[in-house]
């Protein structure tokens, strides 16, 4: 028993070793494209072949990274309600906080985009780590439908789509390459857009 746990804990810290070896190259501005295995298991000062035991290729490390990344902004949108007279307010602050929490790992951003682009596996698995926001969407929208707040022909899945991965786009622009300064306009014209087109589009 005590050699299985000590197995385990390896296992921990090579993985975690490597996960943090993958970011820090990532944040000094090494390419996604520029990283290979070997300079990863040397950033995490293990041997490839040890590292290949836990990951079978780079784009597993990215995989485990962009979930923790997602993680993070989908527990700020959740925190964020339609209800209430200042809830347009609220959500241009909440998106506002979700481009400012993407840009300070904009590195991980701007490879996950980077691989999701050319590899339709890791494109595969990004879109669906899009499905609990949509979810959560589609809640709001047909929550407001049932309290008349929000038009009947709005169709939930739909609208849905696109306020998650036209927004997304959008807030992964602004973070990854836009004017810091801009935060608070790009957020509001955003909420607005969402906030009025399905939110509380008029009957």
């Amino acid at each position: 028993m005590t050699d299985v746990r000590a197995a385990d804990d390896r296992a921990a810290v090579i993985e975690a070793g490597a996960l943090a070896a993958v970011e820090r190259l990532l944040a000094a501005g090494t390419p996604y494209s520029g990283l290979s295995m070997q300079r990863i298991a040397d950033e995490a000062g293990v041997a490839r072949s040890t590292l290949y035991l836990y990951f079978r290729e780079k784009n597993a490390l990215l995989i485990r990274l962009s979930s923790g990344l997602k993680d993070g902004s989908y527990q700020l949108m959740s925190s964020w309600s339609p209800d209430g007279p200042d809830a347009l307010d609220r959500l241009s602050d909440t998106i506002r906080d979700v481009i400012a929490y993407y840009r300070r790992r904009r590195h991980l951003l701007r490879a996950t985009l980077e691989s999701a682009d050319r590899d339709p596996e890791m494109g595969r698995i990004w879109a669906d780590e899009l499905d609990p926001f949509q979810e959560l969407c589609r809640h709001w929208i047909r929550t407001a439908q049932a309290q008349g707040r929000t038009a009947a022909d709005v169709d939930p899945v739909t609208a849905s789509q696109v306020i998650v991965i036209g927004g997304f786009r959008v807030i992964a622009q602004q973070a990854v390459a836009g004017d810091p300064d801009r935060d608070a306009t790009v957020a509001h014209e955003l909420a607005a857009n969402q906030w009025y087109g399905a939110f509380r589009r008029p009957a």
